[in-house]
């Protein structure tokens, strides 16, 4: 019996997203064009890297580096499991101000931030990730990778935005009811995506894209008290079904749609 598979999503813009488990041999020594950010969710990832024979065991990241040869098999006779992003450097540089591309040296750590990250990524894999979901998983690693970079600290970014947050704001306000695009958002605030991210989440705390589907959520919890059914209210909050609907009310909420309405008519 092999324990042996795979699923890939198509790249978009500038991120793709794998998740994969092995018995024993994965991949022959290969490299990317992109940054390759992982978590080992259980077992020994074992892999050459840079000369040397490494081991990321669960709950560890690994960060590989552009057009760095590498391979991968399980380690200590067991099967791993992983999930990995695929990053553009471009991407990643544009995220960072135009900066080059940050160079981690430790490839396997122990990195709690960019795991959660990597986790909040694969929250309805494989289904596609919305456009402001992505921009602010690329900001976000493009900023951890520089944290953990020796390139040294990065200059400071002056003053937040706050008209053009508050613009970018009120606009999901307006349209919390659909996925707004990020092109979308660029042209309301007149800053490029990658800024307005870093900006929104100095003013609001959180990114974009978390803080509409916040929005979303709200209002299919007021229509799940009122008695909607759970499919009108994941249509009529943009979501794209029911399940979707579960996933992101159970992890905001903590309890399901189902548990909160039941909860609701007993008040």
């Amino acid at each position: 019996m092999t324990f042996d598979r795979i699923h890939l999503d198509r790249p978009t813009s500038g991120l793709q997203r794998l998740e994969g488990c092995f018995g024993g041999h994965a991949y022959d020594l290969h490299r990317h064009e992109t940054y390759g950010v992982g978590l080992t969710l259980y077992g020994v990832q074992q892999f050459h890297y840079r000369g040397c024979l490494r081991a990321s065991r669960a709950r560890q990241v690994l960060v590989l580096h552009p057009d760095e040869a590498h391979d991968g098999h399980a380690g200590e006779g067991g099967a791993f499991a992983y999930r990995m992003l695929y990053l553009d450097p471009a991407s990643v540089s544009q995220a960072l101000d135009g900066a080059s591309p940050p160079h981690v040296v430790e490839a396997v750590a122990y990195d709690p931030a960019i795991a959660k990250v990597i986790e909040e990524a694969f929250v309805d894999f494989p289904q596609p990730l919305e456009p402001l979901a992505i921009d602010a998983t690329i900001g976000r690693i493009a900023d951890l990778l520089a944290r953990r970079s020796d390139g040294g600290p990065r200059r400071g970014r002056g003053r937040v935005a706050l008209r053009a947050v508050r613009l970018a704001r009120d606009f999901l306000l307006a349209e919390s009811h659909r996925v707004v695009g990020s092109d979308e958002l660029e042209g309301v605030s007149g800053l490029d995506r990658f800024t307005l991210a870093r900006h929104f989440r100095s003013a609001f705390g959180t990114s974009p894209h978390r803080y509409q589907v916040g929005r979303r959520l709200m209002c299919a919890q007021a229509l799940i008290a009122e008695g909607s059914p759970l499919s009108d209210a994941a249509a009529a909050a943009g979501f794209a079904d029911q399940s979707h609907l579960t996933r992101h009310f159970s992890a905001r909420f903590g309890v399901t749609p189902g548990r909160w309405a039941a909860l609701s008519r007993r008040s």
